[in-house]
């Protein structure tokens, strides 16, 4: 298995002691209620709180910040110093934020990602097990009766939207400046199919960066009337055009484009589907291509993360794919990647590693 050195170093020995490893499964054996507490210490604002105090705080100084009882705050108090997010001078009895809560609290993936577990995942994480055993996404079913969670994401309540895009953007978007630069600057690039286009907001990054760039977006009936109304108004929306299209089903095809393509961009989307969904898809968007047409996947793929807690947030979130979204679809591992582009007919012509938070573009030829 294909490793970046981060990840290796961590996943191929064991390195904790024993008394460490009893503490790691105790931890894991308590994970849901860790989670909320230290949530709440965030949106309690004692976390806030300790970070802006010159010496620490005391129970009681804290009470009165953030206008909780003493029983709650020495509660959240006692449990965040086992979980390692604040610390206690012994002397004085005052608490100071660790290094752990300093991230908990400022680092933007971090609160992105609890924001997206608490309001999107947590209440579906419940039957789990039920997904894995069923191939299907049982926990979506907290929140309505679609089969995957792409069809229902307009009809979510509007706060698990907020974190649903919030999540999925944040990821994209740190990226769009050097996938921008790969698309338009190796190679002309005046049409361009963008598949799981979404909101539209690569759409608009791509007109916005080249004048006569034409994209269209292929994504499903629902979400493209999502996107017509986010992009309506924007400069060079008169560029952007959609075409309805359920990729899930193998009867439905790529449109041909008179005169050629140029590009097809997938950006976080194959992650949405099953390794056989996934040949299908890239086999149809094949039959669309000339040999001049670069087929560019951007992934999140979890062996060539440059950092370790990147890997372990990708092979998390695969549980959410499991549980709510599809119940048969994953973040991949670029061997398994690279196959499925190979089964579909095409090969890899390239690899483009460490863009944004992580994520790697595949440039592909027929």
């Amino acid at each position: 298995m294909h490793l970046f050195p981060s990840l290796r170093d961590r996943y191929t020995k064991d390195s904790l002691s024993a008394r460490d490893a009893q503490r790691l499964a105790e931890f894991i054996a308590w994970g849901p209620v860790v989670f909320q507490a230290s949530r709440l210490m965030v949106k309690f604002g004692i976390l806030d709180a300790l970070r802006d105090s010159d010496d620490g705080l005391t129970e009681d100084e804290l009470v009165e910040k953030v206008s909780l009882s003493k029983y709650a705050v020495k509660c959240l108090l006692e449990a965040s110093l086992c979980i390692g997010t604040v610390h206690i001078d012994t002397t004085t009895d005052r608490y100071r934020i660790s290094k752990t809560g300093w991230f908990l609290l400022t680092d933007q993936a971090t609160r992105v990602n609890m924001d997206f577990n608490h309001d999107v995942n947590y209440e579906g994480w419940f039957r789990l097990e039920e997904s894995l055993r069923e191939g299907r996404p049982a926990g979506l079913e907290h929140f309505g009766s679609w089969p995957t969670i792409y069809e229902g994401l307009s009809s979510l309540p509007e706060q698990v939207q907020k974190s649903w895009f919030g999540f999925d953007h944040f990821y994209s978007d740190s990226s769009f400046p050097e996938a921008l630069e790969i698309v338009f600057r190796k190679h002309a690039t005046r049409s361009l199919y963008d598949v799981g286009g979404n909101t539209g907001k690569w759409a608009l990054k791509c007109v916005g960066y080249d004048d006569e760039v034409e994209v269209t977006i292929l994504d499903l009936p629902q979400q493209i009337e999502m996107m017509k109304k986010n992009v309506a108004g924007r400069e060079g929306s008169e560029r952007i055009k959609g075409h309805g299209i359920n990729l899930l089903d193998e009867a439905s095809v790529f449109p041909r484009r008179e005169g050629g393509l140029d590009a097809i961009w997938m950006s976080q989307f194959l992650d949405c589907f099953s390794e056989e969904q996934i040949v299908s898809i890239l086999a149809r968007a094949k039959a669309a291509m000339t040999s001049d047409t670069r087929l560019y996947i951007m992934e999140t793929l979890w062996d060539r993360q440059r950092f370790e807690p990147a890997a372990f947030c990708l092979t998390m979130t695969s549980l959410y794919f499991t549980a709510l979204a599809n119940g048969n679809s994953k973040m991949y591992h670029s061997e398994d990647m690279i196959r499925l582009v190979k089964t579909a007919g095409l090969h890899v012509e390239e690899i483009h590693d460490g863009l944004g938070q992580g994520h790697s573009i595949l440039v592909c030829r027929i």
